[in-house]
């Protein structure tokens, strides 16, 4: 997946002018950009070269500037070369009271609160908010669809008080989420992450779909509180994955997931429906002391080792077993077998 979304990515970004512009002619690299009291933007056109989007491209403190200035993000097929450190900002003097998130008491809050808007661009540095008692409070809509992240990412005890959007986005180094809040709906749809992915203790107030996704790395998602609905559907999980501890209120839909690594619902509860049907675990499936308060559906799930369910609360029968030792299987191989035995039978008589 990686290698098919990195081949043809070319970007890059153009100088800003005072006022909306656009430059290129039909076929050519075209560059609208606008500064002004209010927005930050530059898009670049699909035909622009690779060496193009380079020259043009926007350094991450002029980003920081404009953050600090309250301008707008809207940046679109650019590339930011830097590192975007987020505790440069500065700390708010009236941070916004969250309940439950945010209280009066709590300090070093900083606030972004105009809308951030990165598209199918490449950011070369990091993304770091390495604060370890603040917090990092996004007033607006966050969007990294189609952007590719060559360096590590650490969102750590962030707030994202408006809707998320990361589909298509490819995460080539680690990326940290930790103890942060979504308060809007969260899409991740097709998403790439790369060798570690952390959601530890992060809670998602709103829906949260991550359907289609790829980890090709460690994935935790270790006490994580799902509010509403959860899609991991048909998404693939190649090394260890993690949601230990973890409260689904909603659906928890994992059809038709992949996973390859071992794989761990230890203590996690269900509260809503469990959709695990079709799933793949390839090795270690680990629902011990799990509790399924709503319906579970592990229906032609395959598991090539047995599911572990020590102590586990569960709504229905044991989950149907799908593998070798599976005397359904085993006949269903039976059958082939007789059957491809037949073909070759035919055939050979027939070439005689």
């Amino acid at each position: 997946m990686l290698k098919r979304a990195g081949v043809g990515v070319w970007f890059g970004l153009l100088l800003l002018y005072c006022g909306p512009t656009i430059e290129g002619a039909a076929g050519e690299c075209r560059v609208e950009s606008a500064s002004s009291q209010g927005l930050f933007k530059t898009h670049l056109s699909v035909e622009c070269t690779k060496s193009e989007r380079e020259s043009r491209a926007i350094d991450a403190a002029a980003l920081l500037a404009a953050l600090k200035r309250g301008q707008t993000i809207d940046l679109n097929g650019v590339v930011i070369q830097g590192n975007l450190t987020f505790d440069a900002l500065p700390v708010s003097s009236n941070p916004l009271v969250i309940e439950g998130v945010i209280g009066r008491d709590d300090h070093e809050i900083r606030v972004i609160t105009v809308p951030v808007s990165i598209l199918n661009s490449v950011v070369q540095g990091t993304i770091v908010h390495r604060s370890s008692e603040g917090a990092l409070v996004f007033g607006g809509p966050v969007t990294f669809a189609g952007t590719i992240f060559e360096q590590g990412v650490d969102l750590s005890r962030s707030v994202f008080t408006q809707p998320v959007t990361v589909s298509g986005a490819i995460f080539l180094r680690e990326s940290y989420f930790v103890q942060v809040h979504f308060l809007g709906a969260v899409n991740g749809e097709k998403t790439a992450f790369g060798p570690h992915t952390r959601f530890h203790r992060s809670q998602f107030h709103n829906a949260v779909t991550l359907q289609q996704s790829g980890f090709s790395g460690l994935a935790e998602f270790l006490e994580v509180i799902f509010d509403r609905d959860a899609n991991l559907s048909r998404t693939y999980f190649k090394s260890g994955t993690g949601f230990s501890g973890s409260q689904f209120k909603g659906l928890a839909d994992f059809s038709e997931a992949l996973f390859e690594g071992d794989a761990f619902f230890t203590f996690a509860r269900f509260d809503g429906d469990a959709f695990f049907r079709r799933a793949t675990f390839r090795a270690t499936a680990d629902f011990d002391d799990a509790a399924f308060n709503a319906r579970e559906d592990f229906s032609k799930a395959f598991f090539e080792k047995g599911p572990q369910f020590a102590r586990a609360k569960r709504s229905s029968r044991n989950p149907e077993m799908l593998g070798i030792e599976n005397p359904q299987i085993q006949y269903a191989i039976t059958l082939s077998l007789l059957v491809f035995s037949a073909i070759l039978i035919a055939y050979l008589i027939r070439s005689k």
